[in-house]
């Protein structure tokens, strides 16, 4: 799955945000991809909760199109800071 599909499913699947979604550093491997998710559906949640909402909203591409997932998420005043 390209970088770029990977940012639309979470833009489409999560309340406004903003994903970023590269290669992964020093990969090999098409299949890892790092990601930077901004959202203001992480107020209030913790790290894994809002880790969960980006993981529920790529679905199934987790177990098909992606191996592994370097995943950083923030809300939009934590972005900003």
């Amino acid at each position: 799955m390209k970088p770029e599909d990977v940012e639309a499913v979470i833009e489409s699947e999560l309340e406004d945000a903003e994903a970023t979604v590269t290669h992964a550093r020093d990969k090999h491997d098409d299949d890892h991809l790092a990601a930077t998710v901004v959202s203001p559906s992480f107020e209030g949640q913790s790290l894994v909760q809002q880790h969960q909402q980006v993981y529920d909203a790529l679905d199934d591409h987790m177990t098909t199109d992606i191996h592994a997932l370097e995943l950083s998420t923030y809300t939009p005043e934590e972005y900003d800071e």
